[in-house]
């Protein structure tokens, strides 16, 4: 048994109010909102040199598998487990699963249960909270973090604060949904309020105690899943037609809303979610007009707004509440106070055949090896921009309907073709014709570019044949 913190970081959300920066493929917790470290990885970051941790455990889905190891090796932290989950259930099943999971490992298992997509100030106050609340979970209750509100937010929850059960916590009165704004400002003229921030702190054993009075199917579901799971390479795959029996429920449904053993810390340290742009607006300090820009931009007349720019410069004139978020492939341009709409922007987009791929991707796809980004398009050839991270290498594969040209910008690259080793260097070319076995490997110590010309009948990523993959993708 260990008195060490084991941290869960629910990091399988999609984060579509932040489109469209943020999509299905690369959501919100994967990429740089808040400075130069994704969320995922300031997340991360929290927890790391400090002794009152263990190893984080990570709970997110196969597709950003490989995202959650590399940054979280970016970050130098090395984390306990990363469990897979085969489908979308919401949090109860997933927070079931890591406490069975933790208590295989040690029954006295106390658990910290974070987002991955949040904005916090790591400071005295928080440190002070999470050992509070780590005391208040070891006495035996289910410890919701409340956050002192600041302001009418209509963006979070409420949770009532009742009767005093020590240490600075009290029992969960109520849970109140996202309200109007008329509702917001009563309840914080009524007082004895805070922000519901979905983050927890509970005994394992406990917890699961309660999961399994309260919300049986759950909690059958997480356990099975568990005990039927299987390694792949460092990860966990939960077994899925044990976890897709689980209800697609919130925690706060399934147990904080039933229990008699839920209790909330009130807390005053900074934080967000970053639920919408206005949040991350809110986050940054704005200039003297309250003006926040990310990226490259030209604001004149311009006054408590906020621009994003991934590639393209913007230049917004004499506009006031205004949100312009550009990305390598499309625009939004909305007032700041409405962007709590963008969520349900997303879901019109989505619905839209011509418009879904929007909603998923973006012109830069990232793989475990490195990514591309599509340059130019046409019925019969499609140039890419390819980078390939030092040590790293793609597939053995062939294509049956494509050739390829590879042109060398930077970097070594290593080529097989058909059992043949060619290294070039830059400004160098190699073709690959169609139907040939071929490889891509960077021997280098710094990142490898290159050119991507394909010319053939079909060019879609499904004209791919697997053959050996060093990250388990064959076929």
């Amino acid at each position: 048994m260990t008195n060490k913190i084991v941290p869960v970081i629910l990091a399988g959300g999609q984060g579509t109010r932040l489109w469209p920066m943020s999509r299905s493929s690369r959501p919100k917790q994967f990429i740089e909102l808040m400075g130069d470290r994704s969320l995922f990885q300031q997340t991360l970051e929290r927890l790391g040199g400090s002794a009152r941790y263990g190893a984080p455990i990570v709970l997110t889905n196969a597709e950003y598998r490989f995202v959650v190891a590399e940054q979280a090796q970016d970050a130098g932290i090395e984390l306990g487990a990363i469990l897979l989950e085969p489908a979308s259930r919401n949090t109860a099943v997933a927070i079931a699963s890591a406490a069975y999971y933790a208590l295989n490992q040690d029954e006295g298992a106390v658990l910290h249960i974070l987002a991955s997509d949040h904005a916090i100030a790591a400071d005295a106050a928080y440190y002070d909270a999470v050992n509070t609340a780590e005391a208040v979970a070891r006495d035996g209750w289910l410890v919701t973090f409340g956050i002192m509100p600041t302001g009418p937010e209509t963006g979070y929850g409420y949770i009532a604060v009742g009767d005093a059960v020590g240490r600075g916590a009290s029992k969960v009165g109520q849970f109140v949904e996202k309200p109007e704004l008329a509702k917001a400002e009563a309840l914080l003229a009524e007082g004895g309020y805070v922000w519901n921030s979905g983050m927890f702190m509970l005994a394992a054993r406990t917890f699961i105690d309660e999961c399994e009075a309260l919300a049986p199917e759950t909690a059958e579901a997480a356990r099975r899943a568990v005990k039927l799971a299987k390694a792949d390479l460092d990860f966990v795959r939960l077994d899925a037609p044990a976890f897709e029996l689980a209800p697609n429920i919130s925690v706060d449904y399934a147990i904080f809303e039933k229990t008699s053993k839920a209790a909330v810390l009130p807390v005053s340290f900074e934080w967000s979610d970053l639920g919408a742009w206005d949040s991350v607006w809110k986050a940054h300090q704005a200039d003297a007009a309250g003006n926040v820009v990310l990226g490259s931009a030209l604001l004149s007349n311009t006054t408590n707004s906020m621009v994003m720019t991934n590639g393209v410069h913007v230049v917004v004139e004499g506009l006031n509440d205004i949100a312009v978020i550009a990305s390598e492939d499309a625009i939004f341009v909305g007032h700041l106070s409405q962007a709590q709409r963008v969520g349900a922007i997303v879901k019109s987009l989505k619905a839209d055949p011509a418009t879904t791929a929007l909603t998923e991707t973006h012109k830069t796809s990232y793989r475990p090896w490195g990514g591309y980004s599509s340059v130019l398009m046409s019925d019969r050839f499609q140039v890419k921009r390819l980078f390939v991270k030092p040590g790293k290498k793609l597939s053995l594969q062939k294509h049956y309907h494509r050739s390829e040209h590879w042109v060398v910008v930077k970097g070594t690259a290593e080529v097989t073709i058909d059992g043949i080793v060619s290294t070039l260097g830059e400004n160098q070319s190699i073709y690959l014709p169609l139907g040939c076995t071929h490889r891509l490997a960077n021997p280098g110590i710094i990142e490898l570019e290159l050119i991507e010309i394909q010319t053939g009948s079909y060019l879609g990523e499904d004209d791919i044949v697997r053959i050996e993959d060093d990250f388990g993708r064959i076929g």
